[in-house]
C-alpha cells in the first residue's frame, strides 16, 4: 500500500484520531507545508478517520502518501465549514481539490431601499445602492423555497418596477398583494411585512416562524394539504436560511478577533482574520505563562500588533479581558500607520510578530468566521479599535469569539496531549513523594440514585491524557439499595485489584478516589488486605483539598498548579463516566414493559399485548379466551399469562398503598380519615412537597 512508504503515517493517524466530533474544515500539507488538500466535515474525527479506514481509493492513498501533518479548524455549523472550505481553496490552490466557483456567485436575499421595497435572489451585491442583502446562500434551491413561501404569507409587491395604477394587478385579486400602486395600502402598515421578513432574515422572526406554523396548521385542519405542504416546506427552508454564518458577510470593514485559553501555565491566543468580509485567516500562539487570565491580552495584543502594518481597523476582545492601556498604545500604532498603504486581507505572517513567553505559530493560516452586520455596544470611546464583546453584542460578534475561543482550546487540548503533560507528573510525583512518575493512574467513582443501580467508574490516564480503551465498570452488588459509599469503593477495589494480583497484570501508579479521607482509608484498606503497595490520593469536592491515607490534615495546591488540574480531570472524568452509566442503567429499567416479564411472553408477544392491551390494568381485567386469541396460544398458556398479570398487578397495588400509607401517616390527618378520597390525598401530598 502507498500509506506503508510515508514514515508520518502514525502521527496522521494518530492526529485523526485524537480531532474533535465538531464541523469544521481541515488541512493536509506536505513536507514543505504547502496545502495540497482542503476539506469541510460534519463530524471531523469520523471524517479524517475515514482516510485511514476501509478499502481506499487510489485518489486517498496519494493523498495520505504525500501528507506530512493535518490541521483543523473547528465551525459552530456545517454551513459556515461549506463557505470556510470555499474561501481556503481559493486562497492555496491545493494540488488535489477541484477549484470551487467564487463565493460571490452565490446567491443572496435583498431588500430593494424603495418607497415600497420588494425582495429577490440575485448574484449581484452593489454596497451603495442602499438596499439591504443577506446571505449568501449556497443551497440556492432552499433560498428560492423559502422566497416562493415568504410571498404566499405576505401580501408585498411582485413587481419589477413600482408603477401608479388605476386598477391592480391578478395578485391583489388572488390576495397575495395589497396594491401599494392603487393606495389600497399606506406605507407604515405594508413596511410592518418587510420588518418582519427582516426578523426572519436576522433570526429575530420567532412571532413569524409561529405565525406560519399556525397557517400550516390551519391548512391541514381544513384539509388543505396542499397548501399546508407548501407553509412547512418554507419553514424547512427557513431553517436552512437561519444558519447563522459568521464565515462571510457584506461589512467591507477589516477586523480580527482575538481569543485565549489555558490549562495551568500554557496559554493559546487565535486571531480570527477577516477581510473584505470573508474569513480568510486563523493564526494560532502558543505562550507560557503566570499571568492572571485578564491580562494576557494585553500582554499578547502589544506583541502581534508591534507590526503598524499587521493592525485591521477593528479588534474585537472579550468584556472580561483587561485592556486599560492597549487602546491607547494602539491609536498610537494607527498614528504611525496611516503614511503606510491600506491593510490586505490574509494572516499576519508569525515571523513579523516579537517574541513573547515562547510563543510560536502553528502553521498559520486557515479560516473562520464573519462580519457582523450590526455593530456592539460602545464601551469604548467614539472611533476607538478596540471592540468589548458583551452579551448584547451582535450575534455574529459573539459567535465569532467563541469560534475564536473553542479553536483555542483545542490547540490547549493539542499541547497537552503532545508534552504528555508532563510537569503534572512531576509535580504529582514530588508532592504525594511517589517511588516513581505517575504515568499510569487510575481514578474511580460511585454514582447511584438513593442506593438504586450503584455503579463504580474506573478511569485510566496514561502519561497525563485519558486512556479511554483502559475504562471499566462495576455493577455493584453488596450495596444494591444501600447508600454506602464506602462499602461501594471497598467492593470495586477489590474487584478490580485482586483480579490484576492474580492475572500478574500491570499495576498503577497511582489511585485517585473521588471523595475525602473515609474512602481513602476503605480503599487502603482493601490494598493492604490483597498486600498490594499502590499510591492513593483522595480529592475531595468542597475544597479541592488532596486526602492520603491516614492523614491528619489535606494537601492544599494553589489554582495555576499544574498536579492540582491533573487531578481534577481525572476527577471530573471519573464522575462522568460513572454518571453517565447509571443513567443509562436507570433508562433501560425505566423502558422495559412489565409484559416482557411474563410467562411465554416474548418479544413479539411482548409487542402484541401492547397493543392489544395498552396496560397491565387493562390485561389483568381481560379474559383468557382474549389473551388466547391475541396471541394464537392455549389456553392453558394463556390461563398462565392471565394469573401471573394479575399477581404482578396485585403486587403493584401492595406497594402502592404502602407507600400511600408511610405518606399518610407522614401527613397525620390523613390516616385518621379512611373515607378520604383520593383526589383530596395527592392534592395534601402535593401541598407538602411543595412546602
Amino acid at each position: 500500500m502507498l500509506t506503508t512508504n510515508n514514515p508520518e503515517y502514525e502521527k496522521l493517524h494518530e492526529t485523526a484520531l485524537k480531532a474533535p466530533s465538531s464541523s469544521g474544515v481541515y488541512l493536509w500539507r506536505n513536507h514543505e507545508e504547502t496545502v495540497i488538500y482542503v476539506g469541510k466535515a460534519k463530524n471531523l474525527k469520523n471524517r479524517l478517520s475515514s482516510y485511514f479506514s476501509g478499502n481506499r481509493a487510489i485518489k486517498t492513498e496519494l493523498l495520505v502518501s504525500n501528507a506530512a501533518s493535518i490541521e483543523y479548524i473547528t465551525t459552530a455549523n456545517e454551513y459556515e465549514a461549506f463557505l470556510l472550505e470555499n474561501n481556503l481553496i481559493k486562497k492555496y490552490s491545493p494540488r488535489y481539490n477541484i477549484q470551487l466557483k467564487d463565493g460571490k456567485s452565490y446567491p443572496v436575499l435583498k431588500i430593494t431601499n424603495e418607497e415600497f421595497p420588494r425582495f429577490y435572489k440575485t448574484r449581484q451585491v452593489h454596497r451603495t445602492d442602499g438596499a439591504s442583502y443577506f446571505g449568501p446562500y449556497p443551497d440556492s434551491g432552499a433560498l428560492d423555497t423559502f422566497i416562493d413561501s415568504l410571498y404566499k404569507v405576505y401580501p408585498v409587491r411582485h413587481c419589477r418596477t413600482f408603477k401608479k395604477r388605476e386598477a391592480p394587478c391578478m395578485y391583489y385579486h388572488i390576495g397575495r398583494c395589497k396594491a401599494p400602486c392603487c393606495n389600497k395600502i399606506d406605507k407604515e402598515t405594508y413596511n410592518l411585512y418587510i420588518d418582519e421578513i427582516r426578523s426572519l432574515l436576522e433570526g429575530k422572526g420567532t412571532e413569524t416562524q409561529e405565525k406560519i406554523t399556525a397557517q400550516m396548521k390551519e391548512a391541514a385542519a381544513a384539509l388543505n394539504f396542499e397548501k399546508a405542504a407548501r407553509l412547512r416546506d418554507g419553514l424547512r427552508a427557513l431553517t436552512i436560511m437561519q444558519n447563522q454564518n459568521i464565515v462571510e458577510d457584506f461589512a467591507a470593514e477589516d477586523r480580527d478577533y482575538i481569543a485565549h485559553w489555558r490549562e495551568g501555565e500554557l496559554v493559546s491566543f487565535t486571531v480570527l482574520k477577516i477581510r473584505d468580509g470573508k474569513l480568510l485567516g486563523r493564526d494560532n500562539y502558543r505562550v507560557e505563562s503566570l499571568n492572571e487570565d485578564d491580562e494576557l491580552l494585553e500582554e499578547f495584543a502589544r506583541a502581534y500588533y508591534s507590526d503598524a502594518t499587521n493592525l485591521p481597523p477593528k479588534i474585537f476582545i472579550d468584556e472580561k479581558d483587561k485592556a486599560e492601556f492597549l487602546e491607547q498604545w494602539l491609536k498610537q500604532v494607527e498614528n504611525g500607520k496611516r503614511k503606510t498603504e491600506s491593510l490586505e486581507g490574509g494572516p499576519a505572517s508569525p515571523s513579523g510578530v516579537p517574541p513573547f513567553a515562547n510563543a510560536h505559530s502553528l502553521a498559520a493560516t486557515s479560516g473562520l468566521h464573519t462580519l457582523p452586520q450590526d455593530g456592539v455596544a460602545p464601551y469604548l470611546p467614539q472611533g476607538s479599535i478596540l471592540e468589548r464583546v458583551t452579551e448584547s453584542s451582535s450575534r455574529r460578534d459573539i459567535a465569532a469569539l467563541n469560534m475564536a475561543r473553542e479553536n483555542a482550546k483545542e490547540d490547549i487540548i493539542r499541547r497537552v496531549r503532545e508534552r504528555g503533560d508532563m510537569p503534572a507528573l512531576n509535580e504529582l510525583k514530588d508532592l504525594l513523594h511517589l517511588p516513581r512518575l505517575p504515568e499510569r493512574i487510575e481514578g474511580f467513582d460511585i454514582a447511584h440514585i438513593g442506593g438504586k443501580f450503584p455503579v463504580a467508574s474506573l478511569i485510566s490516564f496514561w502519561k497525563g491524557n485519558p486512556d479511554k480503551k483502559n475504562y471499566r465498570y462495576f455493577r455493584l452488588k453488596t450495596t444494591n439499595g444501600v447508600i454506602d459509599d464506602f462499602a461501594s469503593m471497598r467492593e470495586a477495589a477489590t474487584r478490580r485489584y485482586s483480579r490484576l494480583s492474580n492475572e500478574n497484570a500491570e499495576l498503577p501508579d497511582l489511585i485517585l478516589i473521588d471523595g475525602g479521607i473515609g474512602q481513602v482509608n476503605a480503599v487502603d484498606g482493601i490494598l493492604n488486605m490483597l498486600g498490594l503497595d499502590i499510591p492513593i490520593a483522595g480529592l475531595a469536592k468542597r475544597d479541592e483539598e488532596i486526602w492520603r491515607p491516614h492523614a491528619s490534615h489535606p494537601i492544599c495546591l494553589p489554582r495555576r498548579s499544574d498536579a492540582l488540574r491533573l487531578l481534577q480531570r481525572v476527577r471530573d472524568e471519573t464522575h462522568r463516566f460513572a454518571t453517565s452509566r447509571n443513567q443509562n442503567l436507570r433508562t433501560k429499567e425505566n423502558t422495559v414493559s412489565v409484559f416482557a416479564s411474563l410467562p411465554h411472553v416474548g418479544e413479539k408477544r411482548e409487542k402484541i399485548l401492547i397493543k392489544t392491551f395498552t396496560t397491565l390494568e387493562n390485561l389483568a381485567a381481560s379474559q383468557e379466551a382474549q389473551i388466547a386469541q391475541a396471541l394464537h396460544v392455549r389456553a392453558p398458556e394463556a390461563s398462565e399469562i392471565l394469573l401471573a398479570a394479575r399477581a404482578e398487578l396485585e403486587k403493584r397495588n401492595e406497594t402502592k398503598n404502602a407507600k400511600k400509607t408511610m405518606f399518610q401517616a407522614q401527613l397525620g390527618s390523613l390516616s385518621s380519615e379512611s373515607e378520604q378520597k383520593d383526589e383530596s390525598y395527592a392534592s395534601t401530598l402535593a401541598d407538602a412537597a411543595l412546602e
